[in-house]
């Protein structure tokens, strides 16, 4: 209580009479003589009472008080919270596919029940239901959810606004059918694509909706949220097999200002190269793809090396076949295409790193656009803290 009242009154020292600030001083100077003489407890709260009636008489009163230490409190929160992202640990979202099956990108799957006329018709006939109760609630602790928009007003599908996002989260899209403004709040994400893509939506003006007309029917699996430890590079450099998140800027080829995830595979000064082991046939696009182990100064990566466990496991491999067929999101080593075509050689630059995706059909990695200053390196996956999967906690490699 003696320290409290110091501090209002070196808070308006500047503005208190002579007179205010003896009386306090004194206050104090009795209780601060009373605990060192280790009075009992009534003569400590005849003491306390005096200071209070001297605070109470002495000291200005702050308006709002109680809006001020609220939003000191908050004040002080974010700041805990702003430190703790900053050095420790920085909460990540998968947007893509590139890490899959290790870490899952957002997927979804439009509701192509609609008829051949609908923007959505596909040939793909995909029809859910969308789930109440606790299977709703289910599904959202794995990740799952559902969008479903009507049509507001007769008219064409006018306008799709990006999501107005905080940090991470997206808060609410807009969009426009027939001059109304339609908002969807907390919409999920969409991965690196986007709403129109993702549900197959176009700007069609003749395309007219009924009111009560569904516009959009998603259900969408979203990607694996994770913490990055921003603080063990501080004491070692990054190791082989980690998947580690970087930062793009300065990388040509690459969106600017974004983060990156990817398995760390060269380290400045080696020569990389793939051993082919396998032909991946009937590969979407790609027709048949080698692909192989990772070779770092002429010694080859297996199965047996820490993180490669799943990378290299070959699952489906027949005993004798060195042909396997395409299977979305499966194992097959790494791709050898681009820097790592068969035949070629990376030398990684000296403090420069080399990394590539798990999905090894569909990322966008060195491969392609080769390596990066170490310095661009953030930290490494650490934890999956949602959806509550297989992965959830350390459950990865």
């Amino acid at each position: 209580m003696r320290n409290h009242v110091k501090k209002l009154l070196n808070h308006q020292r500047d503005i208190l009479s002579p007179q205010a600030r003896a009386a306090l001083q004194g206050a104090m100077d009795d209780i601060g003589t009373a605990i060192t003489a280790g009075a009992d407890k009534a003569a400590l709260e005849k003491q306390m009472e005096n200071l209070e009636n001297s605070a109470n008489k002495w000291l200005k009163p702050y308006p709002n008080a109680a809006w001020r230490e609220n939003i000191e409190v908050l004040l002080v929160a974010l700041t805990v919270a702003m430190g703790i992202r900053t050095f420790f640990l920085q909460p990540f979202k998968i947007p893509t596919g590139s890490m899959q099956p290790t870490l899952y990108g957002v997927t979804s799957v439009p509701d192509y029940s609609q008829g051949p006329e609908s923007p959505l018709a596909n040939p793909l006939d995909v029809n859910f239901e969308i789930p109440t109760g606790w299977q709703r609630v289910r599904d959202w602790f794995a990740g799952v959810s559902y969008l479903d928009v009507r049509a507001e007003a007769d008219g064409p599908l006018e306008r799709i606004e990006p999501p107005f996002k905080f940090l991470i989260f997206n808060i609410v899209q807009t969009i426009q059918v027939g001059g109304v403004e339609q908002r969807i709040w907390f919409p999920p994400d969409y991965g690196g694509s986007t709403l129109d893509k993702r549900a197959g939506l176009y700007l069609n003006p003749t395309k007219v909706y009924r009111k009560g007309e569904e516009i959009v029917r998603l259900r969408i699996v979203n990607g694996d949220h994770l913490f990055v430890d921003r603080f063990t590079y501080n004491f070692r450099p990054p190791q082989r097999g980690e998947i580690i998140v970087f930062e793009t800027r300065g990388i040509q080829g690459l969106h600017q200002d974004q983060f990156y995830i990817k398995r760390l595979n060269g380290l400045g000064g080696e020569t990389l190269s793939l051993h082919q082991d396998y032909e991946v046939s009937n590969v979407p696009g790609m027709g048949t793809v080698p692909v192989g182990n990772l070779v770092v100064n002429g010694k080859q990566i297996t199965a047996a090396t820490p993180h490669y466990e799943d990378v290299y496991s070959f699952y489906g491999a027949g005993r004798y076949s060195k042909v396997l067929p395409f299977k979305e999101n499966h194992y097959y080593g790494h791709a050898m295409i681009g820097n790592m075509a068969p035949g070629h050689e990376f030398t990684v630059a000296q403090h420069r790193l080399f990394v590539m995706g798990d999905n090894t059909m569909n990322s966008l990695d060195s491969r392609y656009w080769g390596d990066f200053p170490e310095t661009h390196v953030i930290g490494r996956s650490f934890f999956v803290y949602w959806p509550i999967t297989e992965r959830f906690g350390w459950g990865y490699h």
